[in-house]
Order: structure tokens, then sequence, then C-alpha cells
């Protein structure tokens, strides 16, 4: 217990240290915060020296005490306080607005990192648990780095001044005091190390509210139309329940941590009161000096107090850098190698070499020594049950995952050895699940070529079939699509997507089955503009239905054994094997 205890000071203390670097632009800010902190310090610490001064004059000698002497308190300490003021409103302003620019600041570089992790993070990881770490967690951030070396800063002057002051009226009355504050660390420590889990357990119980929210919502069709609202509202209850149940642990113990400090804070009282009035009544402490060592203790237990409530504000902070680089240290597994080059391609040739792949996760073969070449221009097809890797192998292409053994080759150029960049930019994708981003239907189409012109986006939509139907629209390419694309039927935004790939011009295409989603006469259309975009492309054409990919160059029968069969559609339907069997299979189905 006691070593997993000390791992996990190491671990805070190291998070703390890989934070700091965060400062490094804002130093003068930091720097000028903290002087402004010392500066309300030190008014607040004046005050009871200035009770101090003129309740002793007014004890020992009350006609000494001069309307002179009592404006002139009266002006310094107003001075003091415009001066507390404007040390105010800097720590206010500029302090949060350092804490947010950090916030902005780590927020890019988290974007930025997810934008290179793989497919394969994203296959592990519920989006709503990154989205929690994107925002609510780096909100915690932003108090904690501009609170944090205020809170600490402002309480340790206080402490130290008020040690100094107190010892000078009556040290032996100061370290009574002071024997309590231990006391405090003690109880801070129990319930520091117990408010920290309950918060990381916050932190992933929102994060799990937030992936079901989303899950549900984007789903919200499907819950309609099978009238399962009360099971989603259910399953949202019951993580919601959870999230309560685990906030009201972490209340508990902040409650008992306040309660514990005030009846500390109230023994220190009491000891000042007790002791203090007896050394008064021994002659061992003036009465002027009491008060002034009253007020002193009063500024001593808030600074106490401030730092016992930071603890939460820490906790929570701690908790979101934590989290923050736990994604930051996730494996960038897919990057550019070390003297990657620019591709050229001259062609289009595509060779696969003894290529096998498995996920990480289960270590399984999906595709096992793969042998392929591929000619410029040439349309392959490849079918085959699900499960036999099609998809897999057009994903290695592009490295949306990396073989784990063999190569690929682009025009003998192996896909290892060129920049990501260029690699993905010659390669063109109509998937079977379209996505469209949340905007019009121009910045969609411009997604593929960003920064093109509007005749280049209208003749890619005439292209691929899409021009008359957004003509028809309201709006025409101006027209909202919703959120992924709701407002659009399923060919519709197929064509959209076929119109960003003619736009972007690539030389190699990858169609995973494109048309399988679509009705008979969406299909057509569709198909019309796949021939038209494939035609001069080397490109792959993933198929649900056999009857779109007649007239490919060449068929793959893919397998879980993996290339069982090779040839034209005439080839293999005289072969009368596999490819035979799935054909007829689709053909009696009406396919």
């Amino acid at each position: 217990m006691e070593t997993h205890e000390v791992k996990l000071e190491e671990k805070k203390s190291g998070t703390l240290r890989r934070f700091l670097p965060y400062y490094k632009k804002y130093i003068w800010v930091l720097i000028f915060d903290l002087f402004c902190a010392s500066m309300t310090t030190v008014c607040e610490l004046v005050l009871p020296m200035l009770v101090r001064y003129i309740t002793d004059i007014g004890i020992n000698d009350l006609s000494a005490l001069t309307l002179e002497i009592i404006l002139t308190c009266g002006l310094l300490y107003m001075v003091l306080r415009i001066i507390d003021a404007a040390a105010n409103f800097f720590m206010a302003s500029m302090g949060h607005i350092m804490g947010s620019r950090m916030e902005t600041q780590m927020r890019a570089e988290l974007f930025g990192h997810l934008q290179k992790l793989s497919f394969s993070y994203f296959d592990n990881t519920k989006i709503g648990q990154i989205m929690s770490r994107i925002t609510s967690d780096l909100f915690d951030v932003t108090e904690f780095a501009h609170h944090g070396p205020e809170e600490i800063f402002i309480a340790s002057i206080k402490i130290i001044a008020s040690f100094a002051i107190l010892a000078s009226i009556n040290l032996i009355l100061t370290i009574i005091i002071f024997s309590a504050i231990p006391l405090m660390i003690i109880a801070a420590a129990i319930f520091n190390r117990k408010m920290r889990g309950q918060f990381r357990r916050q932190r992933r119980q929102i994060g799990e509210i937030n992936a079901q929210v989303e899950d549900s919502l984007l789903g919200v069709r499907v819950v309609k139309s099978f009238a399962n609202e009360h099971i989603e509202e259910e399953k949202f209850e019951k993580g919601n329940e959870e999230f309560l149940n685990i906030k009201k642990k972490s209340y508990y113990y902040m409650g008992g941590f306040d309660a514990t400090n005030r009846i500390l804070n109230g023994l220190m009282n009491i000891l000042v009161l007790v002791v203090g009035a007896i050394f008064m009544m021994n002659g061992q402490i003036q009465p002027a000096d009491l008060v002034a060592y009253m007020m002193y203790v009063g500024t001593l237990i808030m600074s106490v107090r401030t730092l016992v409530q930071f603890t939460e504000q820490f906790q929570r902070g701690i908790t979101g850098i934590e989290r923050f680089f736990q994604i930051m240290d996730a494996d960038v597994e897919i990057f550019d190698e070390p003297g990657s080059v620019e591709l050229k391609v001259t062609a289009g040739n595509i060779r696969l070499e003894n290529v096998s792949f498995s996920y990480s996760d289960d270590g399984i073969d999906i595709l096992n020594q793969i042998n392929l070449d591929v000619k410029a221009g040439e349309n392959v097809a490849l079918v085959g049950p699900s499960g036999g890797g099609k998809t897999t192998l057009c994903n290695l292409i592009p490295r949306f995952y990396d073989v784990t053994s063999g190569r690929i080759l682009i025009d003998n150029q192996d896909i290892k050895s060129v920049t990501l960049k260029s690699l993905r930019s010659q390669i063109g994708f109509v998937q079977q699940d379209v996505y469209l981003f949340s905007g019009s239907i121009v910045e969609n189409i411009e997604y593929g070529k960003p920064g093109a012109s509007r005749e280049e986006i209208i003749e890619a939509a005439k292209l691929a079939g899409a021009h008359d139907f957004i003509m028809n629209l309201k709006d025409g390419y101006d027209t909202y699509v919703g959120e992924r694309g709701v407002k659009l039927s399923g060919g519709q935004k197929q064509r959209i997507s076929i119109a960003r790939a003619f736009l972007k011009n690539p030389p190699i295409m990858i169609l995973d089955e494109a048309t399988s989603a679509l009705d008979n006469e969406s299909e057509k259309i569709v198909q019309a503009s796949l021939d038209k975009l494939a035609k001069g492309r080397t490109t792959f054409t993933i198929a649900h239905r056999l009857t779109t990919i007649r007239n490919a160059s060449v068929i793959l029968v893919l397998t879980d054994n993996g290339i069982e069969e090779k040839g034209t559609h005439a080839e293999l339907m005289a072969k009368r094997g596999i490819y035979y069997n799935l054909y007829e299979s689709y053909a009696e189905q009406g396919n």
C-alpha cells in the first residue's frame, strides 16, 4: 500500500514538472501576477498593525490620540486599499487570461495530437471520453494554472509573515498556536488522497455519460424507429445515477475535510483567547498586542483555510492535467519515417509483397502473405465473405494501418519511405458510410480540394451526376446539409462524396462498397458516376453487389485463407468456384 502511495506521489510530481513549461511563454505575466498577489497580502497585513498602533495609544495615553494620527492612519489604509484593488484587478483579469491562453494552447496541442493518432487508437477509445478531456478537463486546468501559484504564494507569505509578527509579540503563544498547523496538514493529506481518487472517478464517469449521450443522439432515428426511448432513458439514468453517487462520496470527503479544519480553526481561536488572556492577566502581553494578535491569527486561519479549500481545486486541476497527458502520451503509430520523401506517382502501379496484417489487440492475422501486382489504370474488384480482409487491405495502402510484415509499393516506392501527406493526397476514397460535415454542400465538396474555385466545385458535381439535384434544392450549393448530411438522401450524399473525389482528382481510387446501401434507382445513378470516376485511375473496388463489378479488370476473391481466386468475371464464372457460387447466390436474390 505504501509503495502504491509513493508511486502516486511520484506520478503527481512528474505531472507537475511536465506542466510547468506551459508557464514559459507567460513568465512575466506570472511574475507580475505574483507581485500583485504580494501587494494584496501586504495591504491585508498592515491593518492589524494600524489597529494595534491606535489601540496602544488609546489605552496608554488617550489624549495623545489626535485627529491627525487617526486621519493619517485612515489615509494610509485608503491608499493601501486602492493598491489592493488595482492588484486584484490585474489578478482577476490578466491572471485568468493567462490561464485561458494556456488552456487554449493545451487544447490545440491535444487536438493536433489526436489528428496524428492512427485508426487503432480510435477503434479502442470512446469519442465521448476524448470530448470530456478536450472540454471540461481543460476548464479545470485553467483555474488551476491561474490560482495555483497565486494561492500558494499568498498563503505562504501570510503564514510566514504572521509567524514573524506573532513571534515578535509573544513567541511562546505563537509556538502554541502553530502547533495546531501540523494537525491540519495531516488531515489535509488524509482527505486529499480520498478526494483525488473520487475526482478521477468523476472524470471517467462524465466521459462515459458523454459517450452514451453521443451514441444515443447520433442513433436517434434508430431509437425512435424501434420506440426504444425508454431504454435510452434507462441507460442514461443509470450512468447519471452512478455519477451522482461518485459526487456524493466526494462531497462527504469534502464535508469531513471542512468540518475537521473548522474544529482545528476553533481550537486555535480558543488557544489565543484562553492562553492570551492568561498571559495578559500575568502581564506577559499588552491588551493592544492581544487585539493585533487575534487579528493576525484570523489572517493565519484564513490563509490555512484558503490552502485547504485550494486542495479541491488542486485535485481537479491535477486530474485534468493527468488526463491531458494520457492522450498526449498515446503513441503515434503511423508517422513519417526519418528521411521520408514526397511520393511521385508517375503511373499508378501498386504492388503488395508478402503483406501480412493483424490488429495488435488480438494478434490474429487478418491478412497473411498477400502478393498482388496491380497495373496502372486497372480496376481491381475485391469480393468475398465478411471478415476476409477486403477493407483492411485497402486501408493499408494509404497507411491508415501499417503492415505487420511485408511491404506495399506505389510505382516502386515503398509507402513507408514517403511522407503521409504526399501518400494520402494521391488516393481518393468513396465509402459506403458517407460522412458529410455540418455545413453547406459547397463546403463539403470543397473538402476534396481546399481553396478550389466555385467553377471547379460545380464541374466536379456535374461529373458526379450531382449538379441537377443540387440546383433543385432551395439554396442550391449553399444548402445546409445538417449534421452528418441528415437532410439529404443516401444517394445524394453518395454523389456529393463522389464529387469530392472528382475535385481531388487523385491517380488512385478506393471504392468501399459505395453502392451497397442504395436503392436500385440511386445505385444506377451512382454506379454511372463511379464508372466515370474510375476511368483512367488505378482503382480498388470492394463490392457487395457483384453485378456492379462484372467489368473489372481483375476480380480477387479474398477469404480467411487469402486470395483464393483471381481473374476476370468470365474467367471466374467458368471456374465454377467460390466466385461462381457467390455470384449465383446474389443473382437469385435479385441483386
